[in-house]
């Protein structure tokens, strides 16, 4: 009895003091599962040709359109603490870095169509605090 009343105690001990740790919302999960699909989209965009790339890229940027429109509504729950509140930021902040590395890499797609932008294909995800971290 001791001995499981030692283990009760000593996982209270190791998840109490996390238990303030902010956790993406169901919001920013949900779009961060959204980018990711997103950037399934924009994948598989760079590799079509001709009429089938610009029909995938109009459904990328639809898609980031949504995001976006997402991400402006956004805001943090009420009665976070300070550091509860960073937390949800730096979140929502990544989550901006992830949307403008995908607008880039878009951008000089459509570049490389027009014949303006040859070789540059995927340079979001190579600029400072652009894409995934």
């Amino acid at each position: 009895m001791k001995t499981l009343f030692a283990a009760v105690l000593a996982g209270a001990a190791f998840f109490l003091p996390n238990a303030g740790i902010a956790a993406p919302d169901a919001m920013q999960k949900e779009l961060v599962q959204k980018s990711q699909d997103a950037k399934k989209k924009l994948t598989a965009a760079q590799a079509a040709q001709g009429p089938d790339r610009q029909k995938i890229m109009q459904e990328h940027m639809k898609m980031m359109q949504d995001m976006m429109a997402q991400m402006q509504k956004a805001k943090p729950a009420g009665g976070m603490k300070p550091e509860q509140m960073r937390e949800w930021i730096d979140e929502h902040m990544k989550l901006m870095n992830e949307m403008m590395g995908q607008l880039m890499d878009e951008h000089h797609m459509m570049m490389q169509g027009m014949g303006m932008g040859q070789g540059m294909g995927g340079m979001g995800q190579g600029m400072p605090g652009m894409g995934k971290k």
